[in-house]
């Protein structure tokens, strides 16, 4: 199999399981249990159909855009400059696990500043636009980036394969549960358990109600994974804890 026709199946691979990913979690939440999942809409609005295919084009698009960048450092000579490594002995099963979250904790902080950047005035309308069209994001919507701010997003795999040492398992994994959190967070519902606002892990890790706060306002919670950064820099909505609160208690009463 040649270069071009190993990026065609990858990038296949990759558009399928975006549409699976996102496709299951509408279908539960938008078709299946609308009616007993009402409570936990983050927006009474409906999404409508022109908006999922809109944001399914967008993302489709994105996800060939951000397999290319992947591709093009490990499938090339680019890939002996990296850290990218391929026996598991040459670092232990113990550092194969731990890079996976110290990735994301990379990640996360690339990302909020990129996603500042991407606010300001003079880039907005001209790029990070095209995800905010999804001011009541569904689960397609996670993707759905104008192409230069694909490029941006996917870049965050080459930039960590020149920093930390990465199996490809640890990248599939990374790539896989990014993705998830990402559909969680344009959910458009608020599916986190009970226990979750009084544990710790609340002052920690983002929501649904959290990043759907952001498509509404436009402005503020502009972490991936982590509200550290929000929290540092003042840029957490203030009403954020009011609103999860209010949909929590709509969600269980007693």
């Amino acid at each position: 199999m040649d270069l071009l026709e190993k990026f065609f199946s990858i990038s296949m691979i990759e558009m399928i399981r975006y549409i699976l990913i996102s496709g299951i979690f509408y279908l539960i939440c938008y078709m299946i249990y609308k009616k007993s999942l009402a409570s936990a809409k983050i927006q009474t609005a409906e999404v409508s159909n022109k908006d999922v295919r809109r944001e399914i084009y967008h993302s489709l698009v994105s996800s060939v855009i951000m397999t290319f960048l992947i591709f093009f450092i490990i499938s090339t000579p680019i890939a002996a400059d990296t850290k990218l490594y391929l026996n598991i002995s040459d670092y232990s099963i113990a550092w194969l696990i731990t890079s996976i979250p110290i990735g994301m904790f990379m990640h996360d902080t690339y990302f909020y500043w990129l996603h500042r950047l991407l606010h300001h005035k003079k880039i907005f309308r001209h790029v990070h636009l095209v995800h905010h069209q999804s001011n009541n994001p569904s689960p397609f919507s996670s993707y759905s980036f104008h192409i230069l701010e694909a490029i941006g997003e996917g870049l965050i795999i080459p930039l960590l394969l020149f920093i930390i040492p990465l199996h490809p398992i640890a990248i599939y994994s990374f790539i896989f549960f990014s993705f998830i959190i990402n559909v969680y967070g344009h959910l458009g519902y608020e599916i986190a358990p009970k226990w979750f606002r009084k544990s710790f892990l609340f002052n920690i890790l983002n929501t649904s109600v959290y990043h759907n706060m952001h498509h509404s306002k436009f402005h503020g919670n502009y972490g991936l994974y982590f509200r550290f950064w929000d929290k540092i820099m003042h840029t957490e909505n203030p009403r954020y804890i009011e609103l999860y609160d209010e949909i929590q208690c709509n969600r269980f009463p007693s």
